[in-house]
């Protein structure tokens, strides 16, 4: 037991009023009474532990160091008092200490589910995913009842792909508690992740019901809209101009730049996304290439995750700041501190962690690129970086709330990965029966209703064909059936796996003859990576930017003939190029060569265009355009 003082009865009656401040939430009132305790029992475990508790919860994490260190001195088996010091020393960015502290904090207490979830969550910030997950379960085992370990390790699930798991775990928590909005909002993303479209949007809309100031529910609400079949780009304006009016907070701000339309610009992109991921991919020829005399690069990195590609994107920068464990008020805080000219966020609503900052302005001038193919909605996010093509001069006009930017023929710089094995000849040429292999290797979400009753007719009109699909499938057997509901021959359809890298995924581009472009929400990595394969793809123009990124992708690269105005267009594109394997074959050959000369590749060219876009917007800044 740990030494006390329990026979001063004075002692012990203002200990209970601090502590009952405490649990009422009046932390400051509560750390006033601990410190005129403390003089009077320095050999109480209690009031260094409560003190120091109070100092996290208050912020003050170097004071609170002090306090639980004293504590920990006092009672050394205390794994409540470790866990909060590793709490207090993660914040102050201590990482090795704070890593022992958590896990003696477990040791001590192997029962304290509150001490497993905390370890897990700090595992996560760093990036051990698989920590993570066993500790947020050891959590659950701990305490079979403890809500919010079920809703943590359903959230660190989903980021590992493993999204039929992560939807036990929010269900879970929803049998513990059915009106927790955590839980519901988790519930969404994971029947989201299992492309269970239906139920996740009943869950968002039920959290959003529940609470209209949930901007996160709102927001990825507003993703999930894009994958359904027959919503017209005018109500998807609609709705996010609507996200935009109720959490936009644009107040008057003052910002310490100069504002000199010729200076060099201090440009910051804020994204959870700076890694292994797509939109990094098409980030970086441009940073590369930018023009230092003319721009300064700063990164912020809104995730626990880093890697390889991590690295490579940090030295293209003077600044690098991971603000994954930062609050919305840190983020504005040390954004003000940096001052950046000009502010490009890349994740719109596919992870919209930041539209308070965001609408309260965290830089005079703010933009969107990449991410997101549409609107944000927020009236601060001044402009949007896109080409004519994806969203032609008009309607495109209507549905943003941001200025278009069509800063270059293509709105995209492509960077095929060093390690591509060579173009492999259409399998067609050498199967004894010729028979045609179309194939997609999109996110399996895009895979809609009218995308796969439309490849129905494509298998139809070519006798004997295959259709191949590669992605992560949680239910293997609901998606067959998917995909029979939809008039696909389930024994022509072959589902692929995930494969184990990057080259192994390219290569299998060789078991395909022709790639199609889902039409609800194009492709825009998968189909360059076809293209760079050697494969030509089929795309269906359709209404919004979502539905055009193949317009842009394929006229770019030289093969508009492959854009279907129509779904029977489409069809007959299909049809002829599969009905001549040579001429399939003469073209597999070639476009390698039509992409790299291609202004895709065009790396230099277009990180010129994309400065001149953003001195434009600078320019106008500068004379007081907004």
């Amino acid at each position: 037991m740990p030494p006390t003082l329990r026979a001063n009865p004075g002692f012990e009656q203002q200990l209970s009023v601090a502590t009952k401040h405490h649990q009422a939430g009046r932390v400051e009132v509560a750390f006033a009474v601990y410190q005129r305790l403390q003089p009077l029992a320095p050999q109480d475990f209690r009031v260094p532990h409560l003190g120091g508790l109070a100092l996290y919860q208050l912020n003050r994490y170097a004071e609170a160091v002090k306090w639980l260190g004293r504590a920990a001195r006092l009672q050394p088996r205390s794994g409540a008092t470790r866990m909060c010091l590793g709490l207090s020393l993660d914040r102050l960015g201590k990482m090795e200490a704070a890593a022992g502290h958590l896990r003696e904090a477990v040791r001590l207490e192997p029962g304290n589910a509150e001490a497993w979830t905390n370890l897990g969550g700090f595992l996560f910030a760093r990036g051990d995913v698989a920590g993570a997950i066993d500790a947020h379960r050891r959590a659950v085992q701990a305490n079979p009842r403890f809500v919010i370990g079920w809703c943590n390790l359903g959230r660190t699930l989903m980021q590992a792909g493993r999204t039929a798991e992560a939807l036990v775990a929010h269900e879970s928590a929803l049998a513990l508690a059915p009106g927790d909005a955590h839980a519901r909002k988790g519930r969404a993303q994971a029947n989201n992740g299992c492309h269970r479209l239906d139920a996740a949007l009943a869950d968002f809309e039920a959290v959003i019901a529940s609470d209209p100031a949930d901007h996160e529910a709102a927001s990825l609400r507003l993703y999930l809209l894009h994958f359904l079949d027959g919503l017209p780009a005018s109500q998807l304006a609609r709705e996010h101009r609507e996200f935009g009016a109720r959490f936009s907070a644009n107040t008057p701000r003052t910002f310490a730049t100069v504002r000199d339309p010729d200076k060099r610009l201090r440009v910051a992109f804020l994204s959870p996304d700076l890694r292994g991921h797509s939109v990094a991919f098409f980030l970086r020829p441009l940073l590369a290439h930018l023009n230092r005399d003319a721009f300064e690069i700063v990164l912020y990195h809104d995730s626990a995750l880093e890697d390889s590609f991590s690295a490579a994107l940090r030295a293209h920068a003077s600044i690098w700041r991971n603000v994954h464990a930062c609050t919305d008020a840190e983020l504005e805080s040390l954004v003000h501190a940096d001052a950046p000219d000009i502010l490009v966020e890349l994740a719109g609503h596919t992870a919209f962690k930041r539209p308070l900052p965001l609408a309260r302005r965290l830089a005079p001038v703010q933009g969107t690129y990449l991410g997101y193919p549409n609107t944000t909605g927020l009236p601060t996010i001044d402009f949007r970086l896109t080409d004519e093509r994806a969203d032609p001069f008009g309607s495109a006009d209507e549905w943003h709330s941001e200025k278009l930017l069509r800063f270059s023929p293509c709105a995209w710089a492509y960077e095929p990965p060093a390690q591509a094995p060579a173009v492999a000849p259409p399998p067609c040429l050498a199967d004894a029966g010729g028979v045609v292999t179309f194939g997609s290797f999109n996110n399996v979400m895009k895979l809609s209703p009218a995308t796969l009753r439309l490849w129905a007719r494509v298998l139809a009109a070519v006798p004997g064909s295959m259709l191949m699909l590669k992605g992560n499938v949680p239910d293997a057997e609901e998606f067959r059936a998917r995909i029979a509901q939809a008039g696909l021959p389930p024994e022509r359809c072959h589902l692929l796996p995930r494969t184990a890298g990057l080259v192994e995924h390219l290569a299998t581009y060789g078991r395909i003859d022709i790639a199609l472009d889902p039409v609800t929400y194009h492709g825009t990595t998968t189909t360059c990576e076809a293209l760079w394969m050697g494969r030509p793809v089929v795309t269906l123009a359709g209404e919004g930017h979502v539905r055009r990124v193949g317009v842009s992708l394929l006229t770019t690269a030289g093969q508009g003939d492959c854009v279907a105005r129509s779904e029977d267009e489409f069809v007959q594109i299909a049809v002829r190029l599969a009905a001549d394997p040579s001429a399939l074959a003469a073209r597999c050959a070639g476009l390698r060569d039509a992409l790299a000369s291609s202004s895709l590749l065009d790396h230099a060219g277009q990180a010129n265009r994309f400065g001149e876009a953003l001195r434009g917007r600078w320019r106008a800044y500068c004379h007081g355009e907004y």
